[in-house]
């Protein structure tokens, strides 16, 4: 039998085929991003309660009231989301024009400083006329006369909420059914929820705790809005590698309005000392070991879902990433060496392919 010949140019066409798929499906999922991502809210969600029913199930409790309970359990979560952002932008867009005065000194402080290192006044000027206090209260009072949006979102999300937790009951038995014809998928999504649960309890436990000790530190400088800026120091640790800039820019804002350079400074270098301890020294190997992702990956992670999905991808930048672990990699053996690449902690040896059954 003679070699089969080798096409010119195939070695770099077949990848070619792969990259044109991944374009068009990443192309697919930003199309539809703005609906993929409060759907998967919801199954974030209905995966962080899921043992909530699984527990009372084991307890004897009939399914209809496991579901009842594990409903309530995610509506309220959902529910307290919604009420921070709307405090917050409220509170935001209560207290920014009390500071219209301190705001305008600022910019005549940075123009001076702009003049005296050479930048013409017309230049200025022009940068000047793109920051308008007015706008910026127009923006978040906007975002309040828009709640009817919102709300639209928050329905859809309730309602699937609805569905999710009670296919969540019986979810733990549809899994051990399809071990037993495709163990390598079940093994897979069990993974899935088992990593997002643990993700999220560890950046919760440590976006509390650094939300307490930012609060004490506002409070103790005498910054404003301490609780709000709390919250949103809780909220920004779920957004990976870049969530503490997020949650340090507002209160060194606040600091440099109330009390001048010297007060920005002093928030900036406590935050520095919290987070750099907390959020990059000591939570990394905590979240390295609850998601086996490494450091790298969780920043690609972070542009990528940020990129296709927006904010809210970013926030679940993580078990976005796990899901996709999970279908891609994971559930195919012969796709389970990429664990050794993207892993936290590598194995020594990466794992064999499956045999290929017999005709």
């Amino acid at each position: 039998m003679s070699e089969p010949v080798a096409t010119p140019g195939r070695t770099w066409v077949n990848p070619l085929y792969g990259f044109a798929a991944a374009v068009v499906t990443i192309a697919g999922l930003q199309a539809f991003g703005g609906l993929l991502g409060p759907l998967f809210l919801a199954l974030v969600l209905i995966v962080t309660v899921a043992p909530i029913a699984t527990a009372l199930r084991r307890r004897g409790l009939p399914r209809w009231l496991a579901t009842l309970v594990t409903l309530g359990a995610v509506y309220a979560i959902l529910l307290g989301l919604v009420a921070a952002v709307v405090y917050a932008v409220a509170e935001l867009a209560r207290v920014l024009p009390s500071y219209g005065p301190e705001i305008n000194a600022v910019l005549a402080d940075a123009s001076g400083v702009l003049q005296s290192l050479g930048v013409g006044p017309q230049q200025i000027q022009a940068a000047l006329d793109q920051f308008d206090l007015g706008s910026v209260v127009g923006v978040l009072q906007g975002f309040l006369a828009s709640l009817a949006g919102v709300l639209s979102t928050v329905l859809l999300i309730l309602s699937v909420l609805l569905f999710m937790a009670m296919d969540s009951a019986t979810f733990g038995e549809r899994l051990r059914a399809l071990g037993g014809s495709r163990p390598h998928v079940s093994e897979a999504l069990t993974s899935f929820a088992r990593g997002t649960r643990r993700y999220l309890a560890v950046a919760g436990t440590f976006g509390l705790i650094i939300a307490v000790l930012d609060v004490a530190v506002l409070w103790v400088l005498g910054v404003p809005l301490a609780l709000l800026f709390g919250l949103l120091a809780f909220i920004a640790n779920f957004v990976p590698n870049v969530g503490f800039v997020i949650a340090l820019a507002p209160p060194a804002l606040f600091a440099l309005l109330e009390g001048g350079p010297g007060l920005m400074i002093a928030v900036i270098v406590s935050f520095l000392t919290i987070n750099v301890a907390l959020q990059t020294v000591i939570q990394p190997r905590f979240v390295g070991d609850a998601v086996g992702l490494s450091v790298t990956l969780t920043f690609l992670a972070l542009v990528f879902w940020g990129f296709v999905i927006g904010p809210l991808g970013a926030l679940l930048a993580i078990p976005l990433t796990l899901l996709a672990k999970a279908l891609l990699v994971d559930a195919n053996t012969h796709t389970r060496w990429i664990n050794v690449l993207i892993s936290a902690d590598p194995p020594e040896q990466a794992p064999r392919p499956a045999e290929p059954l017999p005709d």
